[in-house]
């Protein structure tokens, strides 16, 4: 069977390690220099396509609001949410993977959760996920 062919809950564990390693190895390179450049993936700054706040209802279905990194778009498209409490202590950090009507989830763990908690905090310290919900709430 080909990539295509497969599932997004067959291909979720590949892309998403690879995404991990992106992440870990970009983020090690900003945190000893924030101006560091990768030649794949240039510098932290310029990873991710978006960062924002998805409120509540926005989608069919969805009761809890989140946060949202997203790497890629289209088919396929992935992103990592943020889910936290009203102190944005996070909740839970989960993969999402998603390639034209069919997705699938894995829930961030272990040393990829502690970078990810990590890297939030360094939002948070800018108050790069306030700002984010403010704007959401605001529309």
């Amino acid at each position: 069977m080909i990539e295509e062919e497969k599932s997004c809950k067959e291909r979720i564990k590949a892309h998403y390690q690879s995404r991990m390693d992106e992440v870990r190895n970009l983020w090690n390179l900003y945190r000893e220099n924030p101006e560091a450049y990768h030649d794949e993936y240039g510098r932290w700054d310029e990873y991710g396509l978006a960062f924002d706040y998805v409120k509540p209802g926005t989608f069919e279905g969805q009761k809890r609001g989140y946060w949202r990194y997203q790497i890629s778009w289209g088919g396929p498209s992935d992103e990592f949410r943020f889910y936290c409490d009203e102190n944005y202590g996070t909740t839970k950090i989960e993969y999402c993977f998603m390639d034209w009507f069919d997705g699938a989830s894995c829930c961030v763990k272990g040393k990829n959760r502690q970078l990810w908690e990590e890297i939030w905090s360094d939002w948070l310290d800018c108050e790069l996920p306030q700002s984010k919900k403010s704007e959401a709430e605001a529309d």
